[in-house]
């Protein structure tokens, strides 16, 4: 079906799929839950293709930016609706569709409640089809284009705690992601964001067009699985991804900072095992021997329930399977093409990166 009605029955499925394909990152399944339900009970918005969508139509791409350890990230959903208000204002263009940024468990469902709220579509067209750490990532290639004058709004922190934020900076996709960035250090650690409006024309090119749909459709495989046991589950997302379980086995240390605005640290399992984060999952290894690396999709479920767990989740003495997709079988958008945007990842970290993707 090229335009679909999105339901309650499609909340877990799309969290649950959408968090396995976040590769770490993305955003938790219990703050996509509830900005899901919250966009389906007000509303039925639609999901559709985006070949439905006339060329010259805009959409306007939303976010979650930030370390989604921070204990002091918060953000509610009307700051999402706000953002979106900020960035139309400046942008003064006719929205016609909403597109998220990357998969997860808030990621897939964000654009959701702001559909539903202004009575447009959610576009199956994501800038990303799994989740990546930086802003420029999620830019479908726009910093290569030196016209092109990026608009972004970013909302987020407690007005209690003295934390909340609004910013709109608009100039180069760099320099203006990095402010959004800056914001969400400043926002407790989270902000939501509208950003970067784009023709449809353009995001068909672009973008990981149908990445939305094979979140859910993800899910509903390990849904159906859940009666016959966690192996089941993980088994289901193998299947369906093409991937493999790596390793099953005891998680022994968990390094964990955050710093800029990121989670940044490594997951130690017995055996050698261990897994490098920047948010997301960026390197899998055995005693030192490379194994998977960023954008292979490198995600951690509990081998004891069949959930996924994000970076910012995982905790020792947890009993985890590790699961790893080659990128050639994710839908990714431009921004996974580009070279240049890796080196950040490599500095974040400390590991090579680029030898082993390009």
């Amino acid at each position: 079906m090229s335009t679909v009605k999105l339901t309650c029955e499609m909340v877990e499925a799309a969290v649950l799929g959408g968090c396995v394909l976040g590769g770490g990152g993305g955003g938790s399944m219990e703050e996509g839950r509830k900005m899901a339900q919250l966009a389906v009970n007000l509303s039925s918005p639609e999901l559709i293709d985006i070949e439905n969508m006339d060329d010259d139509a805009i959409l306007v791409n939303v976010a979650a930016v930030g370390a989604p350890s921070s204990k002091d990230a918060y953000a509610e959903p009307i700051h999402y609706l706000r953002a979106l208000e900020l960035m139309n204002r400046l942008a003064d263009v006719k929205i016609c569709g909403i597109i998220t940024n990357e998969a997860g468990g808030l990621a897939t469902v964000n654009g959701w409640l702001q559909a539903a709220m202004l009575g447009i579509p959610v576009v199956d067209a994501p800038c990303n089809g799994r989740a990546h750490p930086t802003g420029v990532m999620g830019a479908m290639g726009l910093h290569k284009n030196k016209d092109y004058k990026s608009i972004q709004a970013a909302v987020g922190g407690s007005r209690e705690r003295g934390t909340f934020t609004e910013v709109v900076a608009t100039g180069s996709v760099e320099r203006v992601s990095a402010i959004v960035r800056a914001a969400a250090v400043q926002a407790g650690g989270l902000v939501s964001v509208a950003r970067n409006p784009v023709s449809c024309r353009y995001a068909r090119d672009n973008a990981a067009v149908g990445a939305v749909k094979q979140a859910i459709n993800l899910g509903r495989e390990m849904i159906k699985a859940r009666e016959k046991g966690p192996k089941a589950v993980i088994r289901a997302a193998c299947d369906f991804l093409k991937g493999e379980v790596v390793v099953t086995g005891t998680v022994e240390r968990v390094y964990l900072e955050s710093a800029g605005g990121f989670d940044v640290g490594k997951v130690v399992l017995e055996n050698g095992f261990e897994i490098f984060f920047w948010n997301e999952y960026m390197t899998l290894e055995k005693t030192g021997e490379r194994l998977a690396t960023f954008p292979d999709l490198i995600m951690t479920l509990d081998a004891d329930t069949g959930i996924p767990v994000t970076s910012a989740e995982i905790k020792e003495g947890q009993n985890i399977a590790v699961l790893k997709v080659e990128k050639e079988r994710l839908k990714l958008g431009a921004g996974m093409r580009d070279p240049e945007l890796f080196k950040a990842c490599e500095r974040a970290i400390g590991k090579k990166i680029l030898e082993y993707v390009f």
